[in-house]
């Protein structure tokens, strides 16, 4: 029998027999005829009926399945309570219901899960983005990209370490500081992907954008999760998370010499002239050394090493585009033979297609990377605009009797623990800029005669999150103007900074400040932004621009007044200089006496 487009079945009739082909059936096959129509009719309504029943038991079960699935994500206590801490709520419940075992853990288990989480979500990101390489792109947006796949790859790496640091059983040990340091670069690394692509256009950067979605509130979230839980220990950085300022109240120590976190073989190799040295590689331009370019030197090194490994640079100026200390370059330690005397030397900048990230002539991001007595330089003016002679991302980073010399956006104190002795820093506007913790001390900081028009700032910093273990801290430097800005410092004013973000953070303790220095101090980045939120600071800093009477009278300046204070931007305390510097073999103060 035939049915209809709709399903339903011809209705029964004469007109169906008359249509046969037969001039005249018998009686006895219309009875027959008419016993198989009945049947089959019986079979199909049986089948449709079947069927009714089937759908309405599919819906009833999907609706079920439905309201299972609604009853599941309503989040425990405990997630509830600890996406409650957070900046990104929402978000932070999002990401964890779904996940195995959450909805069972404890506040004190979501720490891991968190992290967890977020590292999923980032290996994703790594894959997602990897798989546009291929497409055409610009000069300038195949800049921003490398930048983003090279973030994310550190991101991983940085949330694997965190992960193992915090899980149950993990049996990595660790300070409270790592974690948040770690916790603290993946979140700017995020930032500075973004920013790369923030004046393109193009499909590329939608895909990457949309990559990254909700990468950075995860990381975020992970921040403010462990700092809440008590896992963050002495950590007072996580402005405005409360009651950690009675523990920072403890004696202060002062180390004549070295800090704590630096061995003693790096301590004398620091303190050693260059004749007593036994560098594993020498560096030289006539052919004396074992290779004639630093590139050379720094491929030669081992990758992951514990153990120092020593390139000493002789004497001539090196010029060899872009140098790179990777991620997997560990524990590297490049001397030179002085200021001015070893010089390596680019002038890359944004006017030639790349970010301000890729302008560095020197990048340095293995951990434990040492620089002394060298000069590093971006030569390309003042009219090519961001163009940066030195970048450091790498952790527990010393430069020590080093010179950095450029003009806009000279050094990229990027990310992570770095300390800088004993150095120089030459620049225009926001010549010292980005997102590590990190302290100068002893260094001379200088202004150049910018361009016309332009305003000399010497801190841009970046800190996006209250809960980011990062900022800026200048202990007993001199701020001064170099001679081409001396003699017309009136008409291009000085100031010690503007925020960047919206929680930047830098203090000037017990430095020199020249009468360059305008006598409000500080310059908005745009109109109010981050004026209630930033945190700047200054403790008894003297000379002629060291007066605080003028000073700005924004929500978030302070003039400071108590030593307990001010100690928490020294190097024992900001950066926890006493648990790694003194292998490096730098001469510190731990403390405010220097």
């Amino acid at each position: 029998m035939e049915y209809g487009r709709l399903g339903k079945p011809e209705p029964l009739g004469t007109s169906n027999i008359s249509h046969t082909n037969e001039p005249c059936a018998t009686p006895k096959k219309r009875k027959v005829k008419f016993l198989l129509i009945l049947t089959s009719t019986l079979i199909v309504a049986s089948a449709i009926s079947a069927a009714v029943v089937v759908v309405t038991r599919s819906n009833h079960s999907s609706s079920s399945n439905a309201a299972a699935r609604l009853k599941i994500r309503r989040p425990s206590q405990a997630i509830s309570r600890t996406c409650g801490l957070t900046r990104y709520p929402t978000l932070c419940v999002d990401s964890l219901v779904d996940f195995p075992h959450a909805m069972a853990a404890s506040e004190k288990d979501l720490v891991h899960i968190s992290v967890n989480v977020t590292l999923r979500k980032f290996d994703r990101a790594i894959s997602l983005a990897s798989n546009i390489r291929n497409l055409v792109m610009d000069s300038h947006v195949r800049s921003a990209y490398e930048d983003c796949i090279e973030l994310l790859e550190d991101s991983v790496s940085h949330l694997t370490r965190s992960l193992s640091s915090v899980a149950p059983g993990g049996g990595v040990t660790t300070s409270t500081q790592d974690v948040l340091t770690w916790l603290s670069a993946a979140l700017t690394n995020h930032g500075t992907c973004t920013e790369g692509f923030s004046e393109l256009k193009g499909h590329v950067k939608h895909l990457i954008l949309d990559v990254l979605k909700d990468l950075s509130g995860l990381v975020s979230n992970c921040l403010a999760i462990y700092s809440a839980s008590g896992a963050g220990g002495q950590a007072f950085y996580g402005i405005p998370i409360q009651n950690r300022r009675r523990m920072l109240l403890s004696s202060l120590k002062v180390h004549q010499n070295y800090p704590q976190w630096l061995s003693r073989r790096d301590r004398k190799l620091l303190d050693s002239p260059v004749s007593g040295i036994n560098a594993h590689v020498t560096v030289s331009k006539d052919g004396s050394g074992n290779y004639e370019t630093i590139a050379e030197a720094i491929k030669r090194a081992p990758e992951n090493s514990r153990r120092r490994f020593i390139i000493y640079v002789k004497a001539g100026r090196y010029e060899e585009g872009i140098l790179t200390v990777g991620r997997k370059k560990t524990n590297i330690m490049l001397i030179g033979d002085g200021k001015g005397r070893t010089v390596i030397s680019g002038s890359r900048n944004i006017q030639e297609g790349v970010t301000t990230f890729r302008s560095a002539t020197f990048a340095a991001t293995g951990d434990g990377f040492i620089a002394r007595d060298i000069t590093f330089e971006n030569t390309a003016g003042p009219s090519k605009h961001q163009a940066v002679a030195l970048r450091v991302g790498a952790d527990h980073a010393v430069i020590f009797r080093c010179s950095v010399v450029g003009y806009q956006d000279t050094l990229y104190v990027y990310s992570q623990r770095q300390f800088y002795r004993d150095s120089d820093i030459h620049g225009t506007v926001d010549f010292i800029f980005g997102n590590a913790a990190v302290v100068f001390q002893n260094c001379n900081i200088h202004a150049r005669k910018p361009m016309p028009f332009q305003k000399i700032t010497i801190t841009a910093q970046n800190r996006q999150d209250p809960n980011q273990n990062t900022g800026m801290s200048f202990h007993a430097c001199r701020l001064v103007a170099d001679p081409d800005l001396q003699s017309v410092k009136g008409s291009y004013p000085t100031y010690l900074g503007r925020p960047w973000k919206l929680y930047s953070r830098v203090v000037y303790m017990l430095s020199y400040m020249g009468d360059h220095i305008h006598p409000k101090g500080w310059l908005e980045w745009s109109s109010t932004f981050a004026l209630d939120t930033l945190h700047y600071g200054e403790y008894m800093n003297y000379g002629p621009g060291g007066a605080t009477g003028q000073r700005v009278k924004w929500p978030g300046y302070h003039v400071i007044t108590s030593p307990a204070e001010a100690s928490k931007f020294t190097v024992g305390k900001f950066i926890y200089g006493s648990a790694w510097l003194p292998s490096t073999g730098v001469s510190f103060a731990e403390g405010l006496s220097t």
